[in-house]
C-alpha cells in the first residue's frame, strides 16, 4: 500500500475515503466491499480507481454485486459509458429502496380502477423525474438528511389518508394531522430535528387544504394523483443521492440520468403490475367483507413504519 486510507472532508451524512495502491503489472485485480451490509442491505458503495495516465474508472458496488474485477493497466469501461449499467442501477435501487416501495404500496392499497392507478403512478413519475434532474444538474440540492426524513413522513401521511378514507372520513383525523405537523414545525423552529420549520409548515398547510378538499369529493382517487406528485418531488431528491455520490463527469451525466431514471421507472412499473392485480384479486376473494379490515391493518402498519423512519431520520 503506497498510502493508507485517508478520510476526505464530507458532510455529516456521508463518509468518503481515498487511498493509493501500487499493483503488480499485468495482474488481474478485484475490489470487494461488504461494509454496512448487515446494518443497511440496500446501501451502495461508489468506488473510483485512477490510473497513471489520469484516466478514472468507477463502479457501483451493492449487496447483489459486491465485487469489481478490473485490469491493473486499463480497467473496465467507466460506469456511465454503458447505458445498461445505469438502467440496472436504477432497477436495483428501486427494488432495494424499501421506503420507496412502501410508499407505492400505500398509494395503491385502496385499489380502484386501473386508470386511477395509472394517474397516481404517472404523477409520482413526473415529479421524481423532475427533482432528480434538478438535483443531478446542481439546480436544487436539499440536505440529504431532511429528504430522507420527509420520505418517511410522506409514507406516514399517505397511510393516514388510507385510514381516514376507510373510516368514513372523521373530521378529527385531519385536524390531528395538521396539529402534529404544526407541533413538529414549532420544534424545528426551536432547533429540534433535521427538517426545516418552513417545510413542515408548508406540509401542514398542504395537508389541511388537501383533507378539506378530499372531504368534499365522492371519489378520492383523482385527487390522490396530486399527493403522489407532491411527495414524488421529495422522493426524486432521494433518488438523486445515488447519482450525486458518484460525482460523474459532466459529459456522462445526461446519459447516467436518463439510464438511471429509466431503470427506476422499469422497476416501479414492474412492482405496480405485480401488486395491483394481487390486490384486485384479494378484494374479490374478500367479497367486500374483509377489504376494510385489511386496508386498515395494512395502513396502520405502514403508518407505524413511516412514523418510525421520520422520527429516526429527523431526530435520531
Amino acid at each position: 500500500m503506497t498510502r493508507p486510507p485517508r478520510r476526505l472532508a464530507t458532510g455529516a451524512d456521508r463518509l468518503a475515503f481515498d487511498w493509493e495502491l501500487t499493483c503488480p503489472p499485468g495482474a488481474a485485480l478485484q475490489l470487494r466491499s461488504d461494509l454496512l451490509r448487515e446494518e443497511a442491505p440496500s446501501h451502495l458503495h461508489f468506488a473510483r480507481v485512477r490510473y497513471p495516465d489520469g484516466a478514472a474508472r468507477e463502479r457501483v458496488l451493492s449487496a447483489a454485486a459486491p465485487v469489481w474485477s478490473l485490469d491493473a493497466a486499463t480497467g473496465p469501461a467507466p460506469i456511465g459509458e454503458s447505458l445498461r449499467d445505469f438502467i440496472v442501477l436504477g432497477v436495483e435501487h428501486i427494488l432495494t429502496g424499501y421506503d420507496h416501495l412502501v410508499f407505492l404500496l400505500a398509494l395503491v392499497l385502496l385499489g380502484g380502477r386501473l386508470g386511477d392507478v395509472v394517474r397516481i403512478i404517472t404523477g409520482f413519475t413526473l415529479a421524481h423525474s423532475l427533482t432528480l434532474a434538478l438535483a443531478v444538474f446542481g439546480i436544487a440540492r436539499p440536505p440529504a438528511g431532511a429528504i430522507e426524513a420527509l420520505i418517511g413522513l410522506s409514507i406516514a401521511l399517505v397511510a393516514a389518508e388510507n385510514l381516514w378514507l376507510a373510516a368514513a372520513r372523521p373530521p378529527a383525523v385531519r385536524y390531528a394531522i395538521a396539529a402534529a405537523l404544526l407541533l413538529a414545525a414549532a420544534a424545528a423552529a426551536a432547533g429540534v430535528g433535521g427538517v426545516p420549520a418552513v417545510t413542515l409548515l408548508g406540509l401542514a398547510l398542504f395537508a389541511g387544504c388537501y383533507f378539506a378538499l378530499l372531504a368534499r369529493v365522492a371519489r378520492p382517487a383523482p385527487l390522490r394523483a396530486a399527493v403522489a406528485f407532491v411527495f414524488g418531488l421529495v422522493h426524486g431528491f432521494g433518488f438523486a443521492g445515488v447519482l450525486l455520490e458518484a460525482e460523474l463527469p459532466g459529459e456522462r451525466l445526461a446519459r447516467a440520468l436518463f439510464g438511471f431514471n429509466l431503470g427506476v421507472e422499469l422497476g416501479q412499473v414492474a412492482c405496480v403490475l405485480l401488486l395491483w392485480p394481487l390486490l384486485q384479486r384479494a378484494w374479490r376473494v374478500a367479497d367486500g367483507r374483509w377489504q376494510r379490515p385489511i386496508v386498515e391493518y395494512a395502513s396502520a402498519a405502514i403508518l407505524a413504519v413511516g412514523v418510525f423512519w421520520f422520527v429516526e431520520r429527523a431526530y435520531g
